[in-house]
């Protein structure tokens, strides 16, 4: 249960700082939030991170789709891997519901706007709450796939 909820939370606070920068931020307008190390600038991504697969919309939106129906489906043998593993995917699933959700309402397109600042990531891509979810679950998953295999 706790990964569901997990899940919800992660699209709930993903969708909250989504709406405020849409009230907030005009497009491609920076506020400075820590000097030298973390800015908000507002974007449209027509793709996915790094703007990979952009104006993909199409697969971009059918493929979590379609991961979330395997999830669903072999919801009883993921309920038998790790605690970090199903940690990870609640929180990859969320974020990835996040980014359809802007992908439906925005345009085929998802709201971007946490930009880092300092070296070596002065030049790195805009990204969102969602998109860190994804990350971070993907790293988790990651992990434990590594360590089952030992």
């Amino acid at each position: 249960m706790f990964y569901y909820a997990l899940f919800v939370i992660i699209i709930g606070v993903d969708q909250l700082t989504k709406a405020l920068v849409r009230r907030g931020l005009p497009l491609h307008q920076t506020v400075t939030v820590i000097p030298g190390v973390l800015s908000f600038t507002r974007i449209n991504n027509p793709g996915a991170a790094f703007g990979i697969l952009s104006h993909r919309t199409f697969f971009l939106t059918v493929m979590p789709l379609v991961l979330f129906s395997l999830v669903f489906l072999f919801r009883k043998e993921i309920a038998q891997y790790p605690l970090s593993f199903r940690f990870g995917l609640a929180l990859c699933l969320g974020g990835a519901a996040g980014n359809v959700i802007d992908r439906l309402w925005n345009g085929g397109q998802v709201i971007d706007f946490i930009d880092l600042d300092f070296w070596p990531l002065d030049n790195f891509p805009l990204f969102n709450l969602a998109d860190t979810a994804i990350f971070i679950g993907a790293v988790l998953i990651l992990i434990c796939i590594t360590r089952l295999q030992d």
